[in-house]
């Protein structure tokens, strides 16, 4: 069965963008755009959230710059393949390799789970993830931690009164003292 996991850039006081929405304290370095490409190789679908989604469409067309450095270039061509699933209520449509969810976000994951498939299936989105954790339906954190606090924003973990053991998998601290923590929710 294909694991959902959760994976986003998150400060070190926990927050995915700051109190005036900006995350401009995640500067790309190549170290973290070359992990982050191979993190997008291993999902088989994305599932994103209307500001995610419409944030990220910049890499739908990012390939077709001639200044992007090759890591840049090759995450955008590795994103702009990736099959993804927009949660929205407003949009109507979308661009690129996406399809607009048409059930809801528990009967998209449970249909994705039972289809043959390779890779995992990545979320990302603060909202979109909190969904998902209430119901039980994420099987691993992922945070990159920037060694910041922005004092205030959206949170990287849902707020709610459950708690969840977390079994460590993995950890890496890169060149910019970014530091990669994988969890596995413990069953």
């Amino acid at each position: 069965m294909r694991s959902v996991t959760y994976s986003m850039s998150v400060s070190l006081d926990g927050y995915i963008v700051g109190p005036d929405g900006g995350f401009d304290w995640t500067p790309p370095d190549e170290e973290l755009f070359r992990f982050a490409t191979d993190e997008v190789r291993e999902a088989g679908v994305h599932l994103l959230g209307r500001r995610l989604y419409e944030s990220m469409l910049y890499w739908e067309t990012a390939e077709q710059d001639p200044s992007l450095g090759f890591s840049t270039s090759e995450f955008a061509a590795v994103w702009k393949q990736l099959p993804k699933v927009v949660f929205s209520t407003t949009l109507s449509t979308v661009q690129g390799n996406a399809r607009l969810a048409t059930g809801s976000l528990t009967e998209e994951i449970e249909r994705l789970r039972s289809e043959p498939g390779d890779g995992n299936i990545a979320i990302g989105g603060a909202t979109l993830a909190a969904e998902a954790a209430a119901s039980g339906l994420i099987d691993e954190y992922r945070a990159r931690v920037y060694p910041v606090l922005v004092g205030g924003g959206i949170p990287f973990f849902p707020r709610r009164e459950q708690r969840v053991d977390l079994e460590l998998v993995e950890t890496r601290t890169f060149g910019s003292k970014v530091v990669y923590l994988r969890h596995r929710v413990a069953r």
